[in-house]
């Protein structure tokens, strides 16, 4: 009988190393998808100087919009910055989401702007420069969804039973998903027939 109970012990010690132990590399695979978001969000900010230097030569009276685009992406770098140190933050994630966010509106706004401005739309550094953001944003997206699918299955296995008591006992938080979206992009097409 004590060799039955002694089992039992046994084999849920194990169970519970074995829980713990996805839950842990569950969390690091979600930290290393981060990873590559910072890479692509860095090179990113590093990109926007250069692109509102070569503006600025064109659109001298657009003072406004190539300071917010400056001071947007000088915000989203900083919060960047606080949350690589600690990507299990929730707060610090959508936080990142609302700073990446308003960088793209800024940005949204400095290509509308540039329409106004043919020499600078021909501008062969602004093409290089315009053509490197977009590729960057698409390893962006890419990096993204990466990111958010380690955290859908970390916390699938954070809120799933037995699982979900380990996660408890030692405190694994949930992730947040990030979400870097235009908000332009949400609002509905309008179509006037005028």
């Amino acid at each position: 009988m004590e060799w039955i109970v002694l089992a039992i012990i046994v084999i849920a010690v194990v169970f519970s190393i074995v829980l713990y132990n996805r839950l842990v590399a569950g969390r690091n695979r979600y930290k290393n998808a981060f990873a590559q978001i910072d890479v692509q969000l860095n090179r990113r900010h590093d990109l926007i100087p250069n692109l509102v230097e070569v503006a600025r030569r064109y659109m001298s009276h657009e003072r406004e919009t190539l300071e917010a685009v400056i001071q947007a992406r000088n915000g989203a770098q900083q919060q960047l910055r606080q949350t690589a140190s600690d990507p299990t933050d929730p707060d610090g994630m959508r936080k990142l989401s609302e700073a990446e966010q308003g960088l793209s509106g800024a940005l949204g706004r400095l290509f509308a702007l540039s329409e106004n401005y043919p020499d600078l739309k021909a501008n062969q550094n602004m093409m290089q420069l315009s053509e490197e953001l977009t590729s960057t944003e698409n390893k962006v997206a890419f990096a993204r969804q990466a990111f958010n699918d380690a955290v859908m299955n970390y916390n699938i296995l954070r809120e799933s039973f037995p699982s979900n008591i380990i996660a408890n006992m030692f405190s694994f938080k949930p992730a947040e998903l990030l979400e870097i979206d235009a908000p332009e992009k949400r609002e509905a097409v309008k179509v006037d027939f005028g």
